[in-house]
This record gives C-alpha cells, structure tokens and sequence, in this order.
C-alpha cells in the first residue's frame, strides 16, 4: 500500500523540480485542480489512474520511485531495482497435462440417484430447496419444488 504522506512529499519534488504549480500541474496531468489540491492536502489518496498519467506525462518520473520511493528521480537509464517478470506460460505439453474442468473423463460420469419413494428427497433424505441452471449469456433459471 503507498504511504500518502511520502507520496505527497515525492509529488512535491515533481512540482519543484519541474517548476509547477499544484493547478499547472494538474493541467499538465489532465486532472482537475480541487482534486490535486484534496490530494496534497492529505485528505484523498492517489488513485491508480492519477499516477499514471503522472507517469505517462513526465517519462522522467520512475513508477517505482513514485509509489514507493524505490529507485530514483529523474531515472536514470540503469535503474536500480529490477522489474519483476512474469512466470514463463507453460509449454504446449503441459497444457495438455492439465486437467480440462469442463469435459468429463470416464471416472467422473454422473450417476442417477436412486430416488425414494417420496420424489422430493433425494441424496441421503435432504430435501431439494431450489435448482439453479446459469446459461453462458449470462441469465438463469430458478426451479422450485410444488408443495
């Protein structure tokens, strides 16, 4: 989570450094000025999309180094910390390995209960509240037994 107040002190450097105001700043950015001014007065937090218009309009400005104090301003072009990389996607031969949750394998054909003699309990005597079918648009289906 970032600290607001370090955030706000590394904002401030961006204003000094670039010679801004908070209200140019926020022209700069494409923010509106009373919400820059609520952020610098501690009252709101950064929002996702605030820091990176910040970082997509000062390509001196390192993400990192923004949110967390990691790194350094202006970035240099050796950075100091390593980006984290993704897990490599798994080979084509592994994604067969995988199990597939919506086919059916021979061990997991499904059985019809046996039902009692009285047609609402099934499963070990427990009675049926409702069923619900979800279709792939999104809708569904209640069904109820008739008392």
């Amino acid at each position: 989570m970032v600290n607001t107040e370090d955030f706000i002190k590394r904002l401030e450097i961006l204003l000094e450094y670039y010679g801004l105001s908070a209200s140019l700043f926020a022209d700069k950015v494409g923010v509106q000025r009373s919400g820059l001014s609520h952020l610098m007065s501690g009252r709101n937090k950064p929002s996702l999309d605030f820091v990176m218009k910040i970082v997509e309009n000062f390509p001196e400005v390192d993400l990192y180094w923004l949110l967390a104090d990691v790194g350094e301003f202006p970035k240099s072009d050796n950075p100091q910390h390593s980006i984290p990389q993704p897990a490599p996607a798994p080979t084509s031969e592994k994604v067969n390995e995988m199990p597939d949750l919506f086919s059916e394998t021979k061990n997991d054909k499904i059985t019809q209960p046996t039902i009692a003699n009285q047609p609402s309990q099934l499963f070990d005597n427990k009675e049926i509240e409702r069923i619900v079918v979800f279709y792939k648009n999104g809708s569904f289906k209640n069904y109820m037994p008739e008392n």
